[in-house]
């Protein structure tokens, strides 16, 4: 079982020690993606919308890059600092994805890396 790393230049480059995504056959974990501009490596400036938007543009990029979009993401874990933000989660989710809608989980938590509001990662499967 070939295990093929992910890497591109359109989302934040890895801040540790992982890959941004792995490929193994035709599924895809993509790593935990925060709210990082990739261009400049901080947090998105604005609100709570502008950094969830930043997350799904990041994982956009990512499943792009494995050769797949997010129409191919079978799993969607959700981590938020404050669950009070999970209907605005739903409401830009609606913009990124369209039905059938991913098996999704959300997660409330204590803390993110660098400050961040909202991580998400996501399993793909790609058409084989």
């Amino acid at each position: 079982m070939a295990r093929n790393i992910i890497s591109t230049d359109k989302a934040p480059q890895a801040i540790g020690t992982y890959s941004q995504a792995v490929k193994i056959d035709n599924t895809v974990y993509l790593s935990g993606q925060i709210p990082l501009v990739p261009e400049t490596m901080e947090l998105v400036d604005g609100d709570m919308r502008m950094q969830i938007t930043q997350v799904f543009n990041n994982l956009t990029a990512v499943a792009e890059a494995s050769g797949g979009s997010l129409a191919d993401v079978a799993k969607l874990n959700i981590y938020l600092i404050d669950l009070s933000h999970f209907p605005l989660v739903n409401e830009v989710m609606s913009e990124f994805f369209s039905e059938p809608y991913p098996a999704r989980a959300a997660v409330g938590v204590a803390e993110l890396p660098k400050a961040s509001l909202v991580e998400m990662d996501a399993v793909l499967v790609l058409p084989g």
